[in-house]
């Protein structure tokens, strides 16, 4: 297949569209169910970049959950403890431990269960029948993966009432150096962002404390790649070989790593004994049970604990939880990766993250204010890394 024709582009009245190779040479896709959109095919090859690069960077299966061309999450195949599973609607999932790949998904799917309904999947891996599984029930416009085992494939073709768009890509496509792309009708062209993302690139270590365990290195690079594939400006936090937060296409620095600091905060807070033991009606969907547990940790709209509203969630009223619990909570947590794609102009990024639990940071370095930020992170005990490198995307 040389072309595909699309509906129409990001939005219906953009007509005609299509994806082709600039060279006339043949898609490295195939389309095994669906008819996949313009946005769907933004999202399909970002997200396949990324979980690409992180296995080659880390060796271990991994998943990403995309949306509006932007990763709300990325995660390698680590098992999940019982509260993590618990979090992420998984706990009834019988032998996910024994799939990388599933845990990887359960990971980067339930980090930011809100930014991932309706998203788009990219797998490292052949998709195996447990993840498929894990996607079956989630609200989701697609998958891209290098293959699907024959039983995951046909679970997967019963979403959307066999209108899943599942798409299969060839692992082994290497893409033209050169890039290019049109605005107002005049074409951009660059060499593609084919930067390596290793641990080598940490070795520059530029605070007092130096001690940057193997944990905190992969945490590292999986912020960074994840960067790499993300709108900018952009700031990442990483723990436990996930993406727990990430802040993207934000003009000013400081809001993107505010923006990340509390996805990270929330994705901790929901692993908290108050949230996991909240007293949901049997009746109440996955999707509102999100909306819920968001508006209960983060005191929303509506306040779900209310006399008169906790009745359509809840079968007894739950006790609030107060920004002070939260707060003594937070504080106990150590141990976060930190990536930014471009340097800290101020210290107050510093001073946000150590909010978060950030111990380690990487960031590319050459701000005038470079000395501020490392006697910043110096206050605190902070590690931190000058990449740099800039990981600029749009």
């Amino acid at each position: 297949m040389k072309e595909l024709e699309l509906k129409y582009g990001c939005n219906p009245n953009q007509k005609p569209s299509k994806i082709y190779m600039h060279d006339g040479s043949e898609l490295p896709i195939t389309i095994l169910c669906g008819r996949p959109g313009y946005i769907n095919f933004l999202d399909a090859f970002n997200s396949w970049q990324l979980v690409k690069e992180l296995k080659e960077a880390l060796g271990m299966p991994c998943a990403t959950s995309f949306k509006h061309v932007s990763p709300t999450s990325a995660a390698v195949g680590i098992p999940l403890s019982d509260k993590l599973k618990k979090a992420c609607f998984v706990d009834d999932i019988e032998g996910l431990d024994d799939s990388p790949l599933a845990c990887a998904f359960a990971r980067a799917r339930g980090t930011d269960r809100m930014c991932s309904f309706g998203d788009w999947i990219a797998l490292s891996e052949v998709c195996d029948v447990t993840t498929a599984n894990l996607i079956k029930r989630e609200v989701s416009d697609g998958v891209i993966a290098p293959g699907y085992e024959p039983e995951a494939l046909e679970i997967l073709k019963t979403k959307r009432k066999g209108n899943y768009n599942i798409v299969q890509i060839d692992p082994s496509y290497v893409p033209d150096p050169q890039e290019r792309k049109q605005v107002y009708g005049i074409t951009f062209e660059q060499g593609r962002n084919n930067f390596e993302i290793n641990e080598a690139l940490l070795q520059n270590l530029v605070t007092e404390n130096k001690n940057l365990p193997d944990a905190a290195k992969r945490d590292l690079i999986v912020s960074l790649i994840t960067l790499k594939y993300t709108q900018s400006n952009s700031v990442c936090y990483a723990v436990d070989g996930q993406a727990i937060g990430v802040g993207a296409g934000q003009q000013s620095r400081i809001h993107c790593t505010r923006l990340a600091g509390t996805k990270a905060d929330t994705w901790q807070l929901r692993q908290h004994d108050k949230v996991l033991s909240l007293p949901f009606l049997p009746t109440l969907g996955r999707p509102d049970r999100d909306n819920v547990i968001d508006g209960y940790i983060n005191q929303n709209e509506e306040d779900v604990c209310a006399d008169g509203v906790w009745q359509k969630y809840f079968t007894s009223q739950p006790a609030p939880f107060t920004k002070e619990e939260q707060r003594a909570y937070l504080d106990t947590l150590t141990g976060v990766a930190l990536g930014s794609d471009a340097f800290f102009p101020f210290s107050d990024n510093i001073e946000r993250a150590k909010k978060s639990g950030v111990s380690y940071i990487a960031e590319p370095g050459g701000s005038i204010r470079d000395d501020a930020v490392i006697d910043c992170c110096n206050k605190y005990g902070i590690v931190m890394a000058f990449t740099g490198m800039r990981l600029f995307h749009h």
